[in-house]
């Protein structure tokens, strides 16, 4: 089996545009993708494109990919169209690297984007609220009155482990005041401008004990993949970033099951032969602030109830030890769901390229994504990990 590379990356910037189309979005982050990897449309032997909520937010269904795309150079190559809720992209991804490494295709493209944005905000946040099991019971988690289901359900998630994780709200406005001050290096984020703690905790709160500055926001965007076969890499000369493992896991569907973001993270570091103090950065999936310091504990960059001490130390921040969410994160890079997942993996290769300027850890050798979506039995109902390397 060949390894799968990364050739090249591009993404738009996020925030709202209410006159951009996903067309646009797209074309944008896919022409940047190609011209990085030094190929032309002609050489892209098969486009995997992801998107979760255009059935909603535009009405556009089933053929999302194609219609897309038309204008790219693409149309005509096999086009699939992946849903997968907030990890549709990385889901995307994790197929495109089983069909290199599988001899299928030796040079493919895959594209997350997703347009959010609405002049009804209803709408927007009724996509959302799609990406739970309609007819589970969530035991009062939703219908608080706060116009998010998932930041409802973020909110009783934190109440319930911050009983034995030894944080703090404080813990999680260092989060966001973390993740503000990447922002404001990244060109590419929704928001750019650095925050306090004070700031964040006098914020309005959403839905206890989340204020509005520790809940990621509605956005649009999209960014782009271009993954081959080491050996054509090596034809076309770029700077190689290793797809050192991609695992996928889904939800056991009861209560009490392990959390899928443990059994992807323990999947990823078998494939790999990598532990967590191997990863020198990493882009973790912090839909809210607390989720953030959450992940520090699934994915065994520190013990059960040490997340709060991990956070204060500093280590987490840009240019430490390990560098958690350089690029903003969901918080601040913005979180258009169908183009996270895709996203985070635009961040961590230019990261290894040391490509990032003022946001970039020195020395980054491996790197880690972490991408859920969804939520099922108390758990989300995807995720992935993706470990990449140079």
């Amino acid at each position: 089996m060949s390894e799968a590379v990364i050739a090249g990356v591009g993404m738009t910037p996020f925030g709202k545009f209410l006159t951009r189309s996903l067309k646009s979005l797209s074309e944008e982050a896919v022409n940047e993708a190609l011209a990085d990897a030094s190929v032309q449309p002609s050489q892209i032997e098969c486009v995997f494109f992801a998107n979760a909520a255009a059935g909603v937010v535009t009405g556009q269904e089933m053929i999302r990919a194609q219609s897309s795309l038309r204008n790219t150079g693409l149309a005509g190559k096999p086009m699939f169209n992946i849903e997968n809720a907030c990890a549709s992209s990385s889901s995307a991804f994790n197929l495109a690297r089983a069909a290199v490494t599988s001899g299928q295709y030796e040079c493919v493209l895959v594209v997350g984007s997703e347009k959010l944005s609405h002049e009804d905000k209803k709408v927007s946040f009724g996509a959302f609220a799609r990406a739970v099991d309609i007819e589970e019971d969530l035991g009062g988690h939703i219908g608080t009155g706060t116009g998010s289901v998932f930041m409802d359900i973020y909110a009783a998630k934190t109440r319930k482990w911050m009983g034995t994780a030894g944080v703090e709200r404080e813990d999680f406005a260092r989060v966001c005041v973390k993740s503000r001050l990447a922002g404001s290096l990244n060109p590419k984020a929704q928001f750019r401008a650095t925050t306090t703690l004070e700031e964040v905790l006098s914020s309005r709160m959403v839905s206890d004990p989340l204020t509005l500055f520790m809940c990621s926001s509605i956005g649009d965007g999209a960014a782009a993949i271009v993954v081959c076969s080491e050996a054509y890499a090596r034809k076309l000369g770029v700077k190689r970033v290793y797809v050192k493992a991609c695992s996928i896991v889904s939800a056991a569907g009861v209560p009490g099951a392990e959390l899928v973001a443990v059994r992807a993270a323990r999947l990823a570091y078998e494939e790999a032969g990598l532990g967590p103090k191997d990863i020198h950065v990493a882009e973790l999936h912090d839909a809210s602030a607390p989720a953030e310091l959450i992940h520090y504990e699934n994915l065994g960059f520190c013990g059960p109830g040490d997340a709060g001490a991990l956070i204060r130390s500093g280590d987490t921040g840009l240019g430490g030890r390990l560098s958690v969410n350089p690029s903003g994160g969901l918080l601040s890079r913005g979180h258009p769901i169908g183009a996270t997942g895709a996203a985070q993996i635009v961040e961590l290769t230019q990261q290894l390229r040391g490509r990032s300027g003022a946001r970039q850890r020195h020395g980054a050798k491996v790197a880690l994504a972490e991408n859920n979506g969804g939520q099922l039995a108390g758990d989300s109902a995807v995720a992935l990990v993706t470990i990449l390397a140079v």
